[in-house]
């Protein structure tokens, strides 16, 4: 057990966060077996992946908000050994719908993908506020810190940039929706009825105004404790050593720009310029917001 305390310092953070999660219990995880009618939540972390597994479960289910935690009911695949949960079992609903953040080289195959694309600045700064105040003790790690040394490195294939690319390829793919978080927060009726027709569900008015109702920002945030994590602080508790009682909550203000506050201007230029050096070749988009048009 790690010794128990909230890390202070970008090292501290780093090292906690490493005990989480053995390689070979993820590589188990990615060894399910898939069905065709299974669907994936792919979003990059940050970029709106709570949001549609609330929706894809309210559709499902007409509505079901008797669990303690969204990851309980549509589990994330990648932490599913460590926490036990049999990625096999019966779900409530159909289709079978599971969680990841992994690329499309790296999601298990054969299924159906669903993700939301988000602008890079306001991913980063949802990161550094969801891991403030739980794996690490507010005002010990500063927000430029923690853009440069965890969310611009690029080393592993499983950073922001790899992940776009890697989706933005297949979005001609009949597999796979692609959506953007700033194209749901202005048309949030449109995206319920886009996400029903991609997983086979009928869409009546009772369950377009219930999935409305359980998907909008004001619910969420009165259910806030069924969005927080609860299996995972539970488990960085146990393994990790930090203290009970952390704030993890998933569903804070769901706000389009708010980089251009949060943000210093020296990383906004940095992230920007990682978007020209790698997305622009790959996609022939000189900004996000150039790319969130085209995908309108």
């Amino acid at each position: 057990m790690t010794t128990s305390g909230r890390p202070r310092g970008f090292d501290a953070y780093r090292e906690r966060m490493q005990t989480l999660f053995a390689p070979e219990g993820v590589m188990r995880g990615l060894q399910m077996s898939v069905r065709p009618t299974d669907l994936f939540i792919t979003p990059f972390a940050k970029c709106g992946t709570t949001w549609l597994q609330q929706m894809v479960h309210s559709l499902r289910t007409r509505g079901d908000l008797d669990f303690d935690d969204i990851s309980r009911v549509v589990p994330w695949v990648e932490t599913a050994d460590a926490l036990g949960i049999d990625l096999q079992a019966p779900q409530r609903g159909e289709p079978r719908a599971f969680k990841s953040h992994l690329s499309w080289h790296m999601i298990p195959k054969g299924g159906r993908y669903l993700l939301a694309l988000r602008d890079p600045r306001d991913a980063l700064v949802s990161m550094y506020r969801f891991m403030e105040g739980w794996f690490f003790e507010p005002g010990s790690v500063d927000v430029s810190e923690f853009a440069r040394r965890q969310f611009m490195q690029r080393d592993d294939g499983m950073d922001y940039w790899s992940h776009l690319i890697s989706w933005w390829q297949q979005r001609d793919n009949p597999s796979v929706l692609l959506l953007a978080y700033e194209h749901m927060k202005t048309d949030l009726p449109g995206t319920v009825r886009r996400v029903a027709d991609f997983i086979g569900v009928v869409l009546d008015d009772e369950l377009l105004a219930t999935t409305l109702e359980q998907a909008s920002l004001a619910s969420m945030q009165a259910h806030k404790h069924k969005y927080d994590d609860l299996m995972m602080r539970e488990l960085s508790e146990r393994v990790s050593g930090l203290p009970p009682g952390s704030e993890s909550s998933k569903v804070r203000k769901g706000e389009v720009g708010s980089h251009a506050r949060e943000l210093p201007g020296d990383v906004v230029r940095e992230l920007d310029a990682i978007w020209t050096e790698a997305v622009t070749p790959e996609t022939g988009f000189a900004s996000y917001a150039a790319l969130l048009d085209a995908l309108r």
